[in-house]
């Protein structure tokens, strides 16, 4: 019941009732990622692509392979099952301005240091 109003009532929370109308009715499933996002072109024109997120919807949850092919640079649908080079660095999303954010080493044992000025700031002057 919860997810159901919530599709109801939240964007940005994975798909709305709308989005969910549209797919079943016009998309067709060609795949999905490691993190379970689903990716689905139109069944009748199919330049028209699109994403359901798996959970809150964020863009830096696509990872390169499937980036491509939803920005129309490659045809080529990525196949999960395909060996990636032992370099290579599983994708995760952008963790800015969540609780998961970069943070330097000892960053919260700095002190506020204040500001000196060495001017005056610009104030627009009082007309009469």
């Amino acid at each position: 019941m919860k997810k159901l109003l919530l599709e109801i009532f939240t964007w940005w929370n994975g798909q709305t009732l709308g989005t969910r109308i549209h797919t079943l009715i016009n998309g067709r499933l060609v795949g999905s990622d490691l993190d379970g996002n689903k990716y689905f072109i139109n069944k009748k024109n199919t330049d028209s692509r699109w994403v359901i997120y798996n959970g809150k919807m964020d863009a830096s949850k696509i990872n390169a392979n499937w980036h491509d092919w939803i920005h129309y640079r490659t045809d080529e649908i990525p196949v999960i099952d395909k060996k990636e080079k032992s370099w290579y660095k599983k994708h995760t999303m952008n963790y800015t301005g969540t609780e998961k954010f970069y943070s330097p080493r000892n960053a919260s044992k700095k002190t506020k240091r204040s500001i000196h000025k060495s001017y005056e700031s610009w104030s627009p002057e009082e007309r009469k």
